[in-house]
């Protein structure tokens, strides 16, 4: 079994991972990255919030439980209420279906971790 990793620990190996790709990567991959960072800036007619409201939908439809997590850190880092996450994780059920419930959970779970740091 896989030891879960907490939202801290996930940060620092996408960070370590990320310098990595960048160690050895091309013209190609260096404009991809940018283009997805610069789709979730802020500088269009759609607030970041909703940005990453988007991904993490798309996120949970395609089951991809790393930009998952990262979509989910970066919907509490812009003030997603709770209210707001259940709305969109009905959305992507009800879109992606009962496989996407494993996704699910571990979404929650990492959301709970996050409002509970915010308690300490």
């Amino acid at each position: 079994m896989v030891k879960k990793k907490s939202v801290t620990e996930f940060k620092q190996e996408r960070d370590r991972l990320n310098n990595i790709v960048m160690k050895y990567a091309g013209l190609t991959t260096k404009r991809f990255f940018s283009l997805d960072s610069q789709a979730y800036r802020d500088d269009g007619v759609l607030p970041v919030k909703m940005k990453e409201l988007l991904g993490l939908v798309a996120s949970l439809v395609l089951r991809c439980d790393d930009c998952i997590k990262y979509h989910i850190i970066r919907c509490h880092e812009e003030g997603l209420t709770d209210a707001e996450l259940e709305e969109a994780m009905a959305i992507s059920l009800i879109v992606g279906g009962s496989i996407t419930i494993p996704h699910l959970r571990r979404a929650y779970d990492s959301w709970e971790e996050l409002r509970q740091a915010e308690l300490k």
